[in-house]
């Protein structure tokens, strides 16, 4: 019968040389089956390092899961080491979770794991979460344990770990027909829209935070007060409380939730001391009647934002003392309307994109439809950017028609510090009162030289002007006389030289 594997023996002859080879091959076999590799020690002195000493967990919301955390173990010496046991001091008790190379201490009786081992000049990985339990309390609490190793040696290494949790009120697809106030004793977590039904007025109390999830936005069909202070304003960002990079936590990126949209149907929206960041569009104003009052925005933020900050269509909107910046659509986009700006900063240096937009955009047609532009003033303002011209009205463009171009000369700038270049001749020149020109001015460098902060790496930014800035002084004192403090409390009346923008300098 054939075999179905067959051995063939083939004679090899042997020699001196090929005995002596056979012997040290198989010498060396024994020899690295006894490599020290897996010679694991008992002596006291030989410890773990830890790629950090402790680990603090970011802000989290009571009942929501945590980002993981993850520390690496090291065994930096020349030989194995074997961990008896890993655990959490408050055991079963404990609100985090770890996982040690794959397993899961929460799987077992007491978070109490045994047997590990790390070999010589290597390391493991543990990972952790936290998700802390709701305690209806308006104030932030600390939560620690620590993470203890112990060694086959009898040695203990502790790594603490610590997170503060904050109790939340959590909206899901809320639909409001009810007047509301939401106060600011906790945030409100919003999942889904949260809409403001037609006639329905909700109120946002000094220190309000509402924390808008991934997709979600606010839609305001009634009326929409929010009444900040200088100490506690009101917020509108995203619910991601953790950090992107140790340097870069989630708030400060644009995109992060949808933003604010006033419908035709709303007016009489009056925000004071509003922060809005980090959200796919800040304010959008529906076209509604001229005759009435759209928005009100006043000592208030939109930064860091992935569209327009304001894009106002048909609409009466006052804005004066607010900061807009960081976009990367317009800063400000106003179609038609009524509208006037006082004292407000529009930066457009918006750092993850070269394609962003304007700080300033008027326009009286789109798609060859008209849209009355009744005014559009901006008095003792900051409008600038990366760019030498930053503002886009298209009547600037001289092969526009005579007719439409008199249909968009609705605006007038006043006292303002801008980058942008006005075409010669009656016609434009008027419109420009008492300029200072960013072009001309600037400080060596670049536009962005003259502010106080602009540290694109971890996207902080500061626009209060520098001592040397012409923005200094810029303002009509006048005009400065009916809003004597700025954005941020600052008195602009003292040295009778008050700077433009929403903020004065300051020593």
């Amino acid at each position: 019968m054939k075999r179905l594997f067959a051995t063939e023996l083939i004679p090899v002859k042997t020699g001196p040389v090929s005995v002596l080879l056979l012997l040290f091959f198989f010498f060396s076999l024994g020899f690295l089956s006894c490599d020290d590799v897996e010679d694991f020690t008992t002596d006291r002195s030989a410890v773990l390092q830890f790629s950090r000493d402790k680990v603090e967990f970011d802000s989290v919301i009571t009942t929501v899961p945590s980002s993981t955390q993850t520390l690496i173990v090291y065994n930096r010496g020349s030989k194995g080491l074997r961990i008896a046991s890993v655990h959490l001091d408050k055991g079963s008790a404990s609100p985090f979770r770890v996982n040690v190379t794959g397993q899961d201490l929460s799987q077992t009786p007491d978070n109490y794991a045994t047997d590990f081992e790390v070999w010589r000049r290597d390391s493991i990985i543990v990972r952790m979460e936290v998700t802390l339990p709701f305690t209806d309390s308006d104030v932030p609490h600390r939560v620690s344990d620590n993470l203890v190793f112990t060694l086959e040696s009898g040695v203990q290494q502790r790594i603490g770990l610590t997170v503060v949790g904050r109790d939340a009120h959590f909206l899901r697809n809320a639909t409001l027909t009810s007047d509301v106030t939401i106060t600011g004793q906790r945030p409100t977590v919003v999942y889904g829209p949260l809409i403001v039904d037609k006639g329905v007025t909700l109120t946002l109390a000094e220190g309000t935070e509402l924390l808008f999830h991934e997709g979600a936005g606010l839609q305001v069909k009634g009326t929409l007060k929010a009444t900040g202070s200088l100490e506690k304003p009101v917020v509108l960002r995203g619910d991601r409380l953790d950090h992107m990079f140790d340097y870069l936590p989630y708030d400060r990126l644009p995109g992060r939730w949808g933003g604010v949209e006033l419908a035709a149907t709303s007016t009489g929206n009056d925000l004071q001391y509003v922060d809005i960041h980090g959200a796919k569009f800040g304010l959008l104003c529906l076209a509604s009647s001229l005759e009435t009052s759209k928005l009100k925005l006043v000592n208030s933020r939109l930064h860091s934002i992935a569209g327009d900050g304001i894009a106002a269509t048909d609409c009466q909107i006052e804005v004066i003392n607010t900061e807009i910046s960081n976009t990367l659509g317009h800063c400000v986009s106003l179609l038609g309307g009524d509208s006037r700006f006082v004292h407000c900063t529009l930066a457009q240096f918006y750092p993850l994109d070269a394609n962003r937009g304007n700080a300033l955009a008027i326009a009286a047609m789109e798609n060859k439809t008209y849209h009355s532009l009744v005014r559009a003033d901006f008095v003792n303002c900051v409008i600038t950017g990366y760019a030498d011209d930053v503002v886009l009205i298209p009547s600037l463009d001289k092969n526009l028609s005579a007719d439409i171009a008199n249909q968009q000369r609705n605006y007038q700038f006043s006292n303002c510090f801008m980058a942008t270049v006005v075409p010669p001749g009656d016609v434009y020149v008027p419109r420009f009162q008492n300029i200072v020109f960013d072009n001309e001015n600037r400080s060596a460098g670049g536009h962005e030289n003259n502010f106080a902060l602009m540290d694109t790496h971890a996207m902080v930014y500061r626009f209060t002007p520098v001592a040397g800035s012409a923005i200094r002084g810029a303002a009509d004192p006048a005009v400065a006389l009916d809003y004597p403090l700025d954005r941020m409390g600052h008195s602009r009346t003292e040295d009778n030289a008050p700077d433009a923008g929403c903020y004065e300098y300051v020593q």
